[in-house]
């Protein structure tokens, strides 16, 4: 009895929280939910992503750390956190065209099923965008709240507490769906706006022009410091190493799995 009505206190401590997140984290996941048949998920693929990323993560830590950084540690950081929500504009910009030239390459039969399964990346960017544009709404309304609040502090201490809601609901909501679009960024840049539904190899491909393009939207902040074959080497090394990721799962995904965009999947190979 006793330990439940511990369990029952720690729940509630950490219940509000971990509800206001949950829920966030909930409704980004589903963004980019589907048919977990049409979606191939390997362990192999998984760990060399990982495996990549950590191997990047080390390498720019140790080039910040020997070379330093213009603007510090927190400019590296709000550099990491940019490309996070920047990522996925790429892939809306880039993706039309991909997915178009992707449908244009599959044969004809392929097609019209590649169109019907378009429903599921269409979801996740409109779940993104409509995020995105309201958390921008709700910025703009909470930093123009002031006004709001004189216009109505006329009716007396109504007025007064009506503004102070106001801006305690803005700011709840605002921070719920920063929240919402920290976890979504992630998952759509992680699954590419769900193309790996409409095929698995878009994924791959659509992570390697992703990188390339935030390569070169990049280079208007120059190259990292160091000598130069530092500064080559970090510049080039992170687009490099995806493309060489991402041509590896593409071999993968068609000697494993026997996915391929045009010519018959032979379907999954000996276990």
């Amino acid at each position: 009895m006793a330990d439940g009505q511990q369990a029952g206190r720690t729940d509630d401590g950490g219940g509000c929280a971990g509800a206001f997140l949950t829920s966030a984290h909930s409704l980004a996941r589903r963004a980019v939910a589907g048919p977990e048949a049409e979606r191939i998920e390997d362990e192999a693929i998984t760990a060399i992503q990982v495996l990549r990323a950590a191997i990047g993560t080390v390498a720019t830590f140790f080039m910040l750390w020997t070379y330093g950084v213009d603007g510090g540690w927190s400019s590296a950081l709000k550099d990491g956190v940019s490309k996070l929500f920047l990522a996925p504009v790429v892939l809306l910009a880039a993706g039309p065209l991909v997915l178009v030239g992707f449908i244009w390459y599959a044969p004809k039969e392929k097609r019209p099923l590649l169109r019907a399964r378009l429903g599921y990346p269409l979801k996740a960017v409109v779940l993104y965008v409509l995020g995105a544009v309201a958390t921008y709404g709700c910025f703009i309304a909470l930093r123009d709240v002031q006004d709001i609040y004189h216009s109505i502090a006329g009716y007396g201490y109504k007025g007064l507490l009506l503004g102070i809601v106001l801006r305690i609901v803005l700011f709840v909501v605002l921070l719920w769906l920063a929240a919402f679009m920290f976890f979504i960024s992630g998952a759509v840049a992680r699954h590419a706006f769900n193309t790996g539904l409409v095929h698995p190899m878009l994924p791959a491909i659509f992570t390697a022009i992703c990188v390339w393009s935030l390569n070169l939207l990049s280079m208007g902040d120059g190259l990292p410091n160091g000598p130069l074959p530092i500064k080559i080497a970090a510049f080039l090394g992170g687009p490099l190493s995806v493309t060489a990721v991402s041509a590896w799962e593409l071999y993968f995904l068609r000697t494993r799995y026997g996915v391929r965009v045009r010519g018959p999947r032979t379907g999954h190979a000996a276990e």
